[in-house]
């Protein structure tokens, strides 16, 4: 198992600076989430090989490994253009991630086109049969790429996303049926997933290869009272990314449940709520995770 750090609360530093704290905080390993220099959000890599070098460098300098890379494009925009720069940014994303010696690539089943756009679509065009056709496209493109490089790629339903339940993604990613396609388990977003969190996670069993660790909030509790979002009926989805014990997620089912399931995976501390005390957010996240590690894989 690898218990990695997501690093965005950081991300003022740059990639070697990274690694150094990354290692003084106590992780091994690094989950390496978008940032405008490397993997930018939506756009074209800002990755050269010098800059390669470097992060190579310093990851060997440091002691630490590179657990996940997350890329994130509009691989299901129904929009034809989007669609086709996301796939480039993708290929391009495979490229560095076995330049990087890499393994996992973590993203999301994805929100379709560009908000703005899908926004003021009144063609009918952006509904989410249509973005889940543009992800299977998707899908016939890259996983015969990813097969051939020996990559793993890991897929998440989010809120907001066409697909935010786990048992659906957990179906699709079956259909895909490869062995480079896998699922991830976002702990902050359970309360989308499904309402019984150990069912939910024995779902994923046999794909599971990447869990994010932060706490929340149940956004349906207190007959769907605990967030008021005003005006009544919006669909905004609210979550938090907070230290464990801060929110209402059962930890001891949590992990208890991924041993029962044989889960070995990157596990990662992704918590973003605390910039102004980012360093003991990740210290204590670091201490916690391998605290429930300890208790139930011994």
């Amino acid at each position: 198992m690898k218990i990695a750090l997501d690093p965005y609360m950081h991300r003022h530093l740059s990639l070697p600076e990274i690694c150094r704290l990354t290692k003084e905080l106590g992780y091994d390993y690094i989950e390496l989430s978008p940032r405008a220099d490397f993997l930018q959000w939506w756009t074209r890599p800002r990755v050269y090989p010098e800059r390669i070098q470097t992060f190579k460098q310093a990851l060997k300098q440091h002691n630490v490994g590179l657990a996940s890379l997350q890329p994130m494009y509009r691989w299901s925009s129904p929009y034809r253009d989007e669609w086709e720069v996301a796939i480039d940014n993708w290929k391009r994303t495979i490229e560095i991630a076995v330049d990087m010696d890499a393994p996992l690539l973590v993203s999301e089943f994805g929100r379709g086109g560009s908000p703005e756009r899908s926004a003021a679509d009144r063609t009918g065009s952006h509904t989410a049969e249509a973005c889940e056709n543009a992800f299977w496209r998707s899908m016939d493109v890259l996983v015969p790429l990813l097969e051939r490089e020996g990559l793993t790629l890991s897929i998440e339903p989010h809120p907001e996303d066409w697909l935010e339940r786990i048992d659906p993604a957990v179906e699709i990613i079956k259909t895909i049926n490869s062995p480079a396609v896998k699922c991830s388990y976002i702990a902050p977003h359970s309360f989308y997933y499904a309402d019984d969190l150990a069912e939910s996670i024995r779902a994923t069993q046999g794909l599971l290869a990447h869990a994010r660790i932060a706490d929340t909030f149940n956004h349906k509790a207190s007959s769907q009272l605990r967030y008021i979002v005003n005006p009544p009926g919006s669909t905004a989805r609210v979550h938090q990314h907070l230290n464990i014990g801060e929110g209402e997620i059962d930890w001891d089912v949590f992990f208890r449940t991924l041993h029962e399931c044989g889960f070995d995976g990157v596990l990662s501390s992704c918590v973003f709520a605390w910039e102004e005390q980012a360093e003991a957010s990740s210290r204590f996240m670091r201490q916690a995770i391998q605290g429930y590690v300890d208790r139930y894989w011994g």
